[in-house]
């Protein structure tokens, strides 16, 4: 343990020191390169001036060897220009033979009555040198020093640091050694210690989480149930009420109506019953303990039965319903209660969101992979873009102050995404603030897996 500890301390201190070498050469080298540039332009714009005061008092040499002994005096390469471009003298090559050097940028700086200086390839040598160029009498006076005397130079200075950094770099590693391993055995006991510890309180926090895991599922439970109660009954509660109030408003006495009415009416009572009897199941959804009734229906049925469920909250409203049914062959693969539940939940959402004398359209239509894919389309409020993502999450609300008011749980999206999920579908929702808000959730056509048999009832195609 000590080793190990030692060495990875060691191998740390290394490449701090490498990582440091590397920083400092890269350092120096860039600021030396610069600097000397900078002092050897310097030292040849002094030149260039001193050879345009000869030029402006005649003395300066015009002969072609005169020419090449100031150019070899001066330490570089000498050509004279003509302010159109033409080359007139140059230390080192036939001026005829040259191409105009009016587009060279030193040489157009100074065209413009400036010093200026350019570090580039030669087009005649195909060396880099640096350019140094003056306006002088007649033209421009430009002087050109190899580029490779600068990094020499440079390279020189680099091996003085790296001679100087490995002098110091020796002796420092040692002295690192010495420390690290000294701190690696206080790291070991201390290690070793730790480790007794964290092998106590693993055992003393998995007795705690399991503690904990079973009471959190237990009030999990509790609050689940009354949650659920609250949000479940609601729908039935309120269809049952709008059928009664219409009876008692005078439908009673329709015979073309008030035996439908009273079907309902005991549909939404026995769909209570059933409820009260499944609201305590209804936590197993997410544990997938939950026993589905799984069957073959229609889904223009379905679509129907979802209708009359929120029919009278609709009108209460004068909210427009608008059934746009699937071909009368299409079927499902699923759980009728199940399928009342989801759309009654989107619907009584839909209603609850969307203003009087609104709209609200439920349909249904077959899409790829053996799928059906039911929707909820209303004309509210809408959703704001940013709580879309979470908007099937328990308890969640989008608008808390007014889905209070309106007596949402936050918890019927949530029910709808567990419930479609455990029929082998999905949901999904698009909406916009102001323009409404669509549900989609997918029911497969056939079934998608091989079920237990002793979670299935076997029934008959409905109608």
């Amino acid at each position: 343990m000590t080793a190990r500890i030692f060495v990875k301390l060691i191998l740390a201190i290394l490449a701090v020191l490498l990582v440091a070498l590397v920083a400092v050469d890269l350092l120096v080298t860039g600021v030396a390169e610069r600097s000397y540039y900078a002092s050897l332009r310097d030292d040849l714009e002094s030149k260039l001036k001193i050879m345009a005061l000869l030029i402006d008092e005649g003395r300066f040499p015009q002969a072609k060897e005169g020419f090449a002994r100031t150019a070899r005096a001066a330490g570089g390469r000498l050509t004279l220009v003509a302010p159109h471009g033409a080359v007139l003298l140059d230390s080192e090559a036939n001026p005829l033979a040259m191409e105009n050097h009016g587009g060279r940028p030193e040489i157009a700086q100074a065209r413009e009555g400036r010093a200026a200086s350019s570090l580039r390839r030669s087009s005649t040598l195909g060396t880099p040198f640096l350019y140094v160029a003056m306006p002088v009498r007649g033209g421009v006076l430009r002087i050109a020093v190899p580029g490779a005397e600068v990094s020499g130079r440079v390279s020189a200075l680099r091996r003085q640091m790296l001679t100087a950094f490995g002098l110091v770099f020796f002796p420092g590693l040692v002295l690192a050694a010495f420390l690290a391993r000294q701190a690696a055995r206080r790291l070991d006991a201390l290690g070793q210690k730790l480790n007794e510890t964290k092998t106590k309180l693993d055992a003393s926090v998995e007795d705690l989480e399991n503690k904990h895991a079973e009471l959190e599922k237990q009030e999990r439970a509790r609050k689940d149930f009354l949650i659920n109660v609250s949000h479940e009954l609601r729908t039935p509660l309120a269809s049952i009420q709008g059928y009664t109030e219409t009876l008692l408003d005078g439908a009673l006495e329709d015979s073309r109506n008030n035996i439908k009415f009273l079907q309902i009416i005991r549909q939404n009572t026995e769909r209570l019953a059933r409820l009260t009897a499944d609201l305590l199941a209804l936590s197993s959804l997410e544990m997938k303990t939950q026993r589905f009734q799984f069957a073959h229906y229609k889904v223009n049925r379905l679509l129907g039965d979802g209708v009359d469920l929120v029919r009278p909250l609709a009108e209460k409203k004068r909210i427009q319903l608008l059934l746009q049914p699937e071909v009368e062959q299409a079927e499902v693969y699923c759980d009728l209660e199940a399928v009342r539940q989801t759309l009654s939940n989107l619907l009584d959402n839909a209603v609850k969101y969307t203003p009087e004398q609104g709209e609200i359209r439920l349909g249904a239509a077959s899409i790829a992979h053996g799928f059906v894919e039911f929707y909820v389309e209303d004309t509210g409020i809408g959703i704001p873009t940013e709580d879309l993502p979470r908007l099937f999450e328990r308890f969640y609300r989008a608008d808390k102050a007014r889905s209070r008011d309106l007596g949402g749980t936050g918890l019927g999206l949530s029910i709808v995404k567990y419930l479609v999920r455990a029929q082998g579908g999905d949901v999904r929702v698009s909406s916009r603030p102001r323009e409404g808000s669509t549900f989609f959730f997918t029911l497969p056509v056939k079934d998608p897996s091989n079920r237990e048999s002793a979670g299935i009832q076997t029934q008959f195609t409905h109608s």
